[in-house]
């Protein structure tokens, strides 16, 4: 007995097609939405594993390498498992010349980790962006949801405290 393509990939929940339907009722086509969907079930589950993207792909009626696509292009999007929060450091020319070495040498041994790497809690995800469109005000990082502007050593201590330095 063969299972069928739609046993394989798993299912999208209720409350994560109810989101993504909600935006195709806008859309002119389903396909129209794909970053959208994307973002919805990544705020669900953390990330779009190769089964979330290809249960996303098959309801916008896409195929699973267009969507990687789009996927894979958008930055913000993550292909495979974060932390609670992602730091996005930007590794653009004018955060280069305004001290993007420093601060990610600063930001790696305050976490201990490195450019892709996780820390050990699953607090933080460090990870490089081209740009994070604010080179006025260089050099620039988000953290999650939060975009940081004219980063300096300070900015970087401030943002990272540990817990023992706020009992103290």
């Amino acid at each position: 007995m063969h299972m069928n393509e739609t046993q394989l990939i798993p299912m999208l929940s209720d409350i994560e097609l109810d989101e993504i339907n909600a935006e195709i009722a806008h859309a002119p086509y389903p396909q129209a939405v794909a970053i959208d969907a994307l973002k919805i079930v990544q705020a669900h589950r953390g990330w779009i594993s190769d089964e979330s993207l290809n249960a996303i792909a098959r309801h916008l009626n896409m195929s699973p390498a267009e969507l990687d696509g789009i996927a894979t292009f958008y930055n913000l999007i993550f292909r495979r498992p974060v932390g609670e929060r992602v730091i996005l450091l930007c590794n653009s020319v004018t955060c280069w010349i305004k001290g993007y070495e420093q601060l990610q040498q600063q930001i790696s041994e305050r976490l201990g980790v490195s450019l892709g790497e996780t820390t050990k809690d699953n607090q933080y995800t460090f990870l490089p962006v081209t740009c994070l469109g604010a080179c006025d005000k260089a050099p620039v990082m988000m953290v999650g949801d939060d975009l940081y502007e004219n980063i300096t050593s300070e900015t970087v201590t401030q943002i990272f405290r540990t817990q023992q330095e706020i009992d103290a």
